[in-house]
This record gives structure tokens, C-alpha cells and sequence, in this order.
């Protein structure tokens, strides 16, 4: 269903700038929850992949606490996508492969950014690409050590179909021993 509702998302006459934005809560190590948008870039079989630093707060609080939601939404289509699951790391080979497909900038600011980290200025952040830049002049920069792919596994899905008088439709989608039971929710 999830499939579907992401096509129909990306080929709507007033789709979403971005559809594959998404909303991804993590928690940190005092149970603190932590939520911020991040792109999909992969789906398949298995779940749904977005790629970061490893080093940054987010992943941090995944290494601490391998389980996440996300929130996908579409408003021009008046739905809404809640994924719950485990998340684990992608293999190398799938971050390499990513990694290089990304625009030359976006490669160096991963060597050149330190995610999550406090700096001292925007002038510090321009240093710290300008030696990247020069690290990198005479060939092309490979995926860095802290940077890859984390691909969540659903365990519960709800779509969420607005409707007239806020009698909204909500489909809850859990995974059980193997096997999507679904259940109609009350809105």
C-alpha cells in the first residue's frame, strides 16, 4: 500500500516539492525523543533507507537505540504515513553505491562537516570544506567511514486518508509472526 500511495504522491498535479521527505524520530540515551526531516532514498523489500553521518546525534541515538518512527505526509492528497521498526545499518557496498551518486558537493560537505558538533562560526565550516576541497583535488572523494545508510524495518504501518466531518480512514498494519494483520482505527 505504501508503494502505491508514494507514486501516487510523486505523480499528483500538486505533488509535494519533496514527497520522499519524511519526519524520523529517534530517542536519545535518557529516552528523550528527537525528531527531524531526513529524504527517503531507497525502498524495497526489506524497508525504507535514508542515509547520514553515523557520527552525528542521530546516529548516535540509533546505535544506543536501534528502533525509530517515521512520518511521511502528503497534504495536497490529505494522507499521512506513520512507520514504526527496528532500524540497521546498510551494507557498505549500498552506502558506497549512494555515496557516489550524490552531487560533488553534498560528497565533500559529508568528509567536511562534523555533524552535530558545535562550531565556532559559519567561517569555520567554510575552512573546514576549503581543506576538504584540497584533500580531494586530484581525485574524487570515496564515502567517508561515518557516513552511510541506515534502512528501517517496519514492524507497524498506519495510513491515515483524511475524509470529510474528521472522519478520517486509519488502516493499522502490524507485523505479526511474519504475517501483516490489519485493523480499521477510529479517528
Amino acid at each position: 500500500m505504501f508503494r502505491q500511495w508514494f507514486t501516487e504522491a510523486t505523480k499528483t498535479e500538486q505533488a509535494p516539492v519533496e514527497p520522499n521527505a519524511m519526519s524520523l524520530a529517534t530517542v536519545d540515551s535518557d529516552g528523550r525523543p528527537h525528531c527531524r526531516i531526513l529524504l527517503l532514498k531507497a525502498l524495497d523489500d526489506r524497508g525504507f533507507t535514508f542515509f547520514t553521518n553515523y557520527d552525528s546525534a542521530k546516529g548516535e541515538q540509533l546505535n544506543a537505540s536501534p528502533y525509530a518512527a517515521m512520518t511521511f505526509f502528503w497534504p495536497t492528497l490529505e494522507r499521512q504515513v506513520r512507520i514504526e521498526g527496528r532500524v540497521e545499518k546498510v551494507t557498505q557496498e549500498e552506502s558506497d553505491a549512494y555515496f557516489q551518486v550524490r552531487p560533488l558537493g553534498s560528497r565533500l560537505g559529508a568528509w567536511a562537516s562534523p555533524q552535530s558538533q558545535v562550531i565556532r562560526d559559519r567561517a569555520e565550516l567554510e575552512r573546514l570544506l576549503a581543506e576538504t576541497e584540497q584533500r580531494f583535488l586530484d581525485t574524487a572523494p570515496h564515502c567517508p567511514p561515518h557516513w552511510g545508510g541506515y534502512r528501517l524495518l517496519p514492524e507497524r504501518m498506519e495510513f491515515w486518508q483524511g475524509r470529510p466531518s474528521r472522519l478520517h480512514d486509519r488502516l493499522d498494519y502490524r507485523l505479526i509472526a511474519n504475517s501483516w494483520q490489519r485493523e480499521r482505527l477510529a479517528p
